[in-house]
């Protein structure tokens, strides 16, 4: 029944997420979640906290997490902006810049909510492909535009592009709003957020998600010039003046107090990702170079339908996406070294790659 719908929602293709099954045994690689539990100073801070606060409201603005944003990336609040998981802060940054007379730019191969925001919106959009080895050639992005988003390093590929790419961006694209997505800039990449003071114009998304282990509370932040962070607020606060709840800020203060855990588990990702890399390219697979906690891989004599069916069978999860140019693809999450192993050996048996 769908005669009550808006007419835009009928034709709207909703983002997939990746499954999360409860299966016992599971080895679960498909959603890029980190395999290391929160810090320390996060399971002290929700395990002290006082219930009898739960019912008030939160504070709409976050002060605390901005100040402790502030403070660990050398920024003021008024440069920071908080929401409930990255996603929401791009749909308020779609909904605050995107909706200009003149088409959105974004890579052909990259986060497949960009598509789904747009259309949501009604934001015109074009695609520009990446290049034969999966890169963002920034130079091909024009000047005309309602505004250039994409994501460093990118996803699903995994690849990162130097600043030295994006300030020649910024610099010869004064007019609209470049919004880089970093969602993966921890485990490899360059953050541009050394660019802000510089460009008005920039926008820096990250979350809590990945490299800090909190995508159980949905905790996301962005930086920018103070103007571009007020029209942030005002679209937050006509749409959710709550987005963050007690129990989120209090696990992000608690998490970014702690820079030594989040930096040794960073690495142990980072070590992991590169020996796995080199297994799999011994068996066979062409791998991507990841600067994220992810690789991107196919085999040179199996498609990725029949590889993700086959490590299904044995009870490990991977992402298969089934679009042009990546439909041979895979996407891994980086696990424990001991969850590697079982994804690896599991390969190892395959009757085409043991043979």
């Amino acid at each position: 029944m769908n005669r009550f719908w808006s007419p835009a929602i009928r034709s709207l293709e909703p983002y997939t997420p990746g499954e999360q099954p409860r299966i016992e045994g599971l080895t679960k690689l498909n959603t890029n979640e980190n395999p290391y539990p929160p810090s320390p100073a996060v399971t002290d801070a929700l395990r002290h906290f006082p219930t009898d606060r739960l019912r008030l409201y939160p504070d709409p603005n976050a002060s605390r997490l901005k100040d402790a944003l502030a403070s660990t990336f050398s920024l003021t609040r008024e440069q920071i902006f908080v929401g409930n998981g990255s996603d929401e802060v791009l749909a308020l940054a779609f909904m605050a810049f995107f909706r200009q007379s003149r088409p959105l730019l974004m890579p052909n191969i990259s986060y497949s909510f960009y598509d789904v925001y747009a259309n949501l919106f009604g934001i015109e959009f074009r695609k520009l492909p990446l290049d034969d080895r999966f890169r963002i050639r920034l130079e091909d992005y024009p000047g005309n535009n309602g505004g250039i988003i994409f994501a460093n390093p990118n996803a699903p590929t995994g690849i990162a592009i130097g600043l030295d790419e994006i300030e020649a961006l910024l610099k010869r694209n004064s007019d609209s709003l470049v919004l880089v997505d970093e969602a993966y800039v921890d485990f490899g990449g360059e953050s541009a957020k050394t660019l802000i003071a510089a460009y008005p114009n920039l926008l820096v998304v990250q979350t809590f998600s990945k490299s800090r282990s909190l995508a159980g509370l949905r905790i996301g932040f962005a930086f920018g010039h103070p103007e571009l962070i007020d029209a942030l607020e005002r679209v937050k606060n006509s749409f959710n003046s709550y987005p963050l709840d007690m129990l989120a800020i209090e696990a992000a203060c608690a998490s970014l107090s702690e820079p030594e855990y989040f930096a040794q588990t960073c690495k142990r990702i980072i070590d992991t990702r590169d020996r796995s890399a080199k297994q799999l390219e011994a068996l066979g697979f062409v791998v991507l170079p990841s600067s994220t906690n992810f690789l991107f891989a196919r085999h040179q004599r199996i498609t990725g339908a029949q590889l993700m069916a086959y490590l299904r069978e044995r009870k490990i999860l991977v992402r298969h996406f089934g679009k042009p140019d990546i439909e041979d693809y895979l996407r891994i999450t980086v696990g424990t070294d001991e969850e590697m192993d079982r994804l690896l050996n599991a390969l190892e048996t395959h009757p085409e790659i043991a043979r």
